[in-house]
C-alpha cells in the first residue's frame, strides 16, 4: 500500500488512543488550553503519578488529580506509567500515550501487576532493520522463536522489550511486519526511532517522524517497572535533505529529560534508551551527561552500528547492541563477529546483570574461538562479543594454564570470509567486516593439539570454547 493510505490504516486502527500529529487546536479544550482528569487504579486514587505532553511534566495529587497546560507545539499527552502497574498495550505494542475529550478532561484508569516487579527482566532488540519479505520471514523463522523461547524460559516475572530503533528498513510498509513479531513474543514493547524509521521526503526534523507517530506515538517518553526509571530518547536529527542525519538531542528533549528526572530519586536505576550511541556519536552529550550527572546508576541502550560494544563513560554505562538482523540479513553475525542477537537484561532492585543472546545459540556461547596457520607458528584468536573491563579471558593450551589473553584490535575471522570484499555479501555487497576491539590473541607452538579459552564477566560468570589447533 502506498504512505498515504498506510498512514489513514494507522490512524483507523488506533482511534481511542491516536492523538493527532497536528498540534493540539485550542478548541478541543477549555480556552487556555488546559487538560486536567485523574489517575485511578480499581476505582482508588494514585498519588504521584507523572503526565507530561513532552514539554511539561506533572504529578497527580493526594487526590490522584491533575492538571496540564499544554504546549502549543504538543501532539500527545501520555502517562509515565506508575511501577507497580500493568503497561497499556494494543497487541504488545505499547500505547502508552492518549487522546483528550474535548471538554479538556483526560482520565487514566491502571491495572495493578499480579506480582511485584522490583525484580523484572527486559529485552532489548536493535535494528530488526527489515526491507522486504525475504527479510521479514528470515525475522519471523529466527529472531520471534528464540526470543519467545528466553522469554518463556524466565517464567511469571514481568518481562518487557524495547526496541532502540530501524525497526524496518525505509520500508514503512512494514511496520505492521514488525509489530506482528512483538505480539508473537507476546510482550510489552517500547519502540524508539531510528534512523530508518523516518520519512525522508516529510521536510525537516520535525516532520521527518510523522509515520512513526502515527504508529507508535511520542519518539521521548519515559516509563517505570521497581526501582527502575526508564527513559526512550529521540537523538536522531534529520537534517533536511535525503538521508543527511546526525546524532543529536534536542534542547526540548533534554529539558522535558530534566524535569521528568525532578520526580526519580537520585538512587534510582536509570534506563535510557535510543538508537545512535552517545559517547561517540552524539553531537551534543555533553548537555545530554550533564542532565543525568547527578545519577551514579545509568545505563544507556543503543543500537546503530551493527557491532556490539560496551564503553563507560562519565560513569555512565552503555551497551551499544549487536543486531537483530545481524550483517542486514545477509549472514549470521555482525560486522564485528559478534552473531545476530538482543540483549537481555535482569533487574533486581537497583542491580542489574545482563548478557548476550545470540539466535539460535545456547546462552553460554558468549565467544568464538578460532587458530590460523602461520610460517613457525599457530594464532589464537579469540572473540568475546560482550567485553567489558570487568572481563577476565584465560587460555589452555593442552590443558596447561598460559594465563590472560592480550587483547588487540582486530578483524573477526569469520567476518572476513563472509564479508571481506566489494562482491560480499550477495546481494548487500555493502556488509564489511569490521575492526572491533574485543578480540583476544596469542601465538603458540604448532605441536599444541587443543586450545581452550575461559572468558568469566563481571557477574563471575564462566562461559568457555576449546577447539584443535
Amino acid at each position: 500500500m502506498n504512505r498515504r493510505s498506510f498512514i489513514q490504516k494507522t490512524s483507523l486502527l488506533t482511534t481511542t488512543l491516536f492523538v493527532s500529529l497536528k498540534a493540539f487546536p485550542s478548541s478541543m479544550f477549555s480556552v487556555d488550553g488546559v487538560v486536567s482528569g485523574s489517575v485511578t487504579s480499581k476505582g482508588k486514587a494514585v498519588a504521584g503519578a507523572v503526565i507530561s505532553d513532552g514539554y511539561q511534566v506533572v504529578q497527580t495529587d493526594k487526590a490522584g488529580q491533575y492538571e496540564i497546560k499544554l504546549n502549543d507545539l504538543a501532539r500527545f499527552v501520555w502517562i509515565s506509567t506508575p511501577a507497580g502497574y500493568e503497561f497499556k498495550t494494543e497487541s504488545s505494542i505499547s500505547r502508552h500515550y492518549y487522546k483528550p475529550d474535548t471538554a479538556g478532561k483526560l482520565n487514566f484508569d491502571l491495572q495493578p501487576l499480579k506480582q511485584k516487579d522490583n525484580r523484572h527482566n527486559f529485552i532489548i532488540w536493535a535494528d530488526p532493520q527489515v526491507k522486504n519479505k525475504s527479510d521479514v520471514q528470515q525475522m519471523m523463522e529466527t529472531s520471534v522463536p528464540d526470543t519467545k523461547k528466553v522469554v518463556a524460559g524466565m517464567g511469571k516475572i514481568p518481562v518487557h522489550g524495547i526496541g532502540v530503533g530501524d525497526l524496518v528498513w525505509d520500508n514503512f510498509d512494514l511496520f505492521p511486519a514488525y509489530d506482528e513479531a512483538i505480539a508473537q513474543i507476546g510482550i510489552p514493547f517500547f519502540q524508539a526511532l531510528g534512523n530508518h524509521d523516518q520519512d525522508y521526503r516529510q521536510g525537516g526534523d520535525d516532520t521527518s517522524d510523522r509515520t512513526f507517530q502515527a504508529h507508535y506515538g511520542p519518539t521521548y517518553y519515559s516509563f517505570n517497572r521497581g526501582k527502575a526509571h526508564y527513559v526512550v530518547l529521540d537523538d536522531v536529527r534529520y537534517l533536511g535533505t535525503e538521508r543527511n542525519y546526525d546524532g543529536y538531542i534536542t534542547p526540548t528533549q533534554l529539558d522535558w529529560l530534566a524535569k521528568d528526572l525532578q520526580f526519580v530519586p537520585k538512587d534510582a536505576l536509570l534506563i535510557i534508551c535510543l538508537h545512535i550511541p552517545v559517547h561517540n556519536s552524539v553531537k551534543n552529550n555533553d548537555d545530554f551527561y550533564a542532565v543525568i550527572k547527578d545519577y551514579s546508576n545509568v545505563h544507556i541502550m543503543s543500537g546503530h552500528t551493527h557491532f556490539n560494544k560496551n564503553v563507560i563513560k562519565n560513569g555512565v554505562f552503555e551497551h551499544n547492541h549487536g543486531t537483530v538482523c545481524g550483517g542486514w540479513w545477509t549472514g549470521p553475525i555482525c560486522e564485528d563477529g559478534t552473531p545476530r542477537g538482543y540483549g537481555v537484561y535482569e533487574v533486581d532492585g537497583t542491580k542489574l546483570k545482563w548478557h548476550y543472546k545470540s539466535t539460535g545459540r545456547d546462552r553460554k556461547e558468549q565467544l568464538a574461538v578460532y587458530v590460523e596457520t602461520l610460517t613457525n607458528q599457530k594464532r589464537l584468536i579469540a572473540n568475546v562479543w560482550n567485553y567489558d573491563p570487568e572481563w577476565k579471558v584465560e587460555y589452555f593450551l593442552d590443558g596447561k594454564a598460559m594465563g590472560t589473553l592480550a587483547q588487540q584490535d582486530g578483524f573477526d575471522p569469520l567476518a572476513v570470509k563472509l564479508y571481506k570484499g566489494d562482491k560480499l555479501p550477495n546481494p548487500r555487497s555493502f556488509v564489511e567486516a569490521r575492526s572491533t576491539d574485543h578480540l583476544f590473541m596469542a601465538h603458540f607452538d604448532p605441536s599444541v593439539r587443543k586450545v581452550k579459552v575461559v572468558a568469566t564477566d563481571r557477574f563471575g560468570e564462566k562461559f568457555e570454547s576449546e577447539v584443535s589447533a
